[in-house]
């Protein structure tokens, strides 16, 4: 924040007691007249004395059921005092965008009158202006600026030196990564829309002032360049076209949004209380679909959020969404790198082969060749649920959202091992018999290596049958480390080398 911070009001600061409060004659209502030139000559002042020719508005709000910041007596004003100053109309009121100090000016207006509309003022961290209750002021700028000083003084204001404005930004989570509807953003919403299921995104560009967009796969890549800059994104479930469920989802009392879709696929929205539920039934009745929304924190939560970044790519946006459970998988993921070593715990050994594990809160898969170097007939024979495991990440898909892993990339290789073997002789039980030859377990345990002796490498002259379960000697004559495969003779291991077998 800029280092030089100033309290602008109309009141004497003699008039106020030990704990700060004013004491002296306050006006009931708010001054529309002379103060407020005032104020905004003193805003120009500042800004001309700190070189400023244009705004950055920042965290737009709007009054909505709520009337933001109406303190004094007077009424709501339609378009919360921002007529005409946005030629796009409402939604040029975002986050980020730009306006020359005229505009700036009006705005400042608007919120010395509590019209309904707020927003942080700023020029690249250089210049501020804030607007509290009672027309306070708080002007904070990179240079003295002791002429706007003199400026404000003289039009009868009372400028006072703070260290920082009770409204600078702050955010909800200091510790909160937020999800940018960035190309990963998009691509999960692409797979998410399927032929015959579509999704609702609401696109929130000023607080409490939003509008809702149908997806499917004909205009997603159309409804992407609509939203406001800088716009908070909440992807939901498709509405009910059963418009009877959606009137009994609505509550016995409370704040919901009602999102109703028209026959000629318009979509509107607005939020009630329970006083207006019987209203809302009843122009529900025509509608194409429909949607009840909780509006207090943690009731109804959409599939996951997002602020769409500016055109480069970077989030400058400050504010938050409230995060989903779909948030913070995608929060942990972004976290992961390919070749990371993890621990987790298995939770499942699925039918179809593929074992379950959580590795912090994120359910991982692990395929069976993935599980182990040795061979094995079933996942249980390797691992059981409960087991605690360390894996090697193989591969992080952001759009699908899902993590595969590798138990047998963190075990040592045992092949390498095994090419060291050639052309030793050793014996172990035949365990399955095929066309083109015998398998034969080459180590004394239950997951040995199985390799092949070929039937031109059987020898048949003593006219013994081979069943499963024979013991037969054997030798190693060749280990492909690429294919993972091992064959064996037994031919060869009963034809005693040239030099003779060993101890001869």
């Amino acid at each position: 924040m800029p280092p030089f911070v100033h309290r602008i009001t109309k009141y004497d600061p003699e008039h106020r007691d030990e704990r700060g409060h004013y004491t002296g004659a306050e006006d009931t209502v708010s001054d529309h007249g002379p103060v407020e030139e005032a104020c905004l000559t003193a805003v120009a002042a500042f800004a001309e004395a700190a070189g400023i020719d244009q705004l950055e508005i920042r965290e737009p709000q709007i009054g909505g059921f709520g009337h933001f910041g109406h303190f004094g007596p007077e009424p709501p004003v339609e378009g919360y005092g921002r007529a005409d100053l946005f030629p796009a109309g409402p939604a040029g009121f975002h986050d980020g965008a730009l306006v020359p100090i005229a505009v700036g000016l009006e705005l400042v207006r608007a919120m010395l009158r509590d019209n309904g509309a707020w927003c942080r003022l700023e020029a690249e961290g250089a210049f501020t202006v804030h607007v509290g209750r009672d027309q306070y002021l708080y002007v904070g700028s990179d240079l003295p600026c002791e002429t706007a000083l003199a400026r404000t003084r003289a039009l009868g204001l009372f400028p006072e030196r703070i260290s920082a404005s009770p409204y600078d930004f702050a955010p909800d989570d200091a510790e909160y990564v937020q999800r940018p509807a960035d190309a990963d953003f998009w691509a999960l919403l692409h797979w998410t829309v399927s032929p015959s299921r579509a999704i609702f995104l609401k696109e929130v560009f000023a607080v409490n002032a939003s509008r809702w967009h149908r997806l499917t796969r004909d205009n997603i890549e159309t409804v992407r360049s609509q939203p406001a800059p800088r716009s908070q994104l909440a992807v939901w479930p498709d509405l009910l076209t059963d418009i009877d469920k959606a009137v009994a989802a609505l509550p016995d009392e409370g704040l919901v949004e009602i999102v109703r879709e028209d026959e000629d696929g318009q979509i509107t929205s607005t939020v009630v209380d329970e006083t207006q539920f019987e209203a809302v039934t009843s122009q529900l009745a025509g509608a194409r679909s429909a949607g009840v929304v909780s509006m207090y924190a943690g009731e109804d939560l959409p599939l996951f959020t997002a602020v769409l970044p500016d055109s480069d790519g970077v989030l400058r946006a400050r504010w938050q969404t409230e995060p989903t459970p779909g948030d913070r998988d995608w929060a942990f993921l972004k976290t992961l790198r390919r070749g990371q070593i993890v621990t987790g715990t298995v939770t499942t050994i699925a039918t179809f082969g593929v074992t379950f594990v959580d590795i912090g809160g994120f359910t991982a898969m692990v395929n069976i060749p993935e599980l182990s170097w040795r061979p094995f007939d079933h996942p249980s024979d390797v691992i059981s649920v409960g087991q605690e495991v360390t894996a090697e990440v193989l591969g992080v898909d952001m759009t699908r959202e899902r993590v595969s892993l590798s138990l047998r990339a963190v075990q040592e290789d045992p092949w390498p091992q095994l090419a060291q073997l050639i052309g030793q002789v050793v014996t172990g039980p035949v365990t399955k018999i095929v066309p083109f030859g015998v398998f034969v377990r080459i180590e004394d345990r239950k997951d040995g290596f199985e390799a092949l002796v070929h039937t031109s490498e059987l020898d048949e002259s003593s006219g013994d049958v081979v069943e499963v379960g024979n013991t037969l000697t054997v030798k190693i004559i060749d280990v492909d480390l690429e294919r993972r495969r091992i064959a064996l003779s037994h031919v060869q291991a009963l034809t005693p080398p040239a030099d003779g077998w060993p101890g001869d």
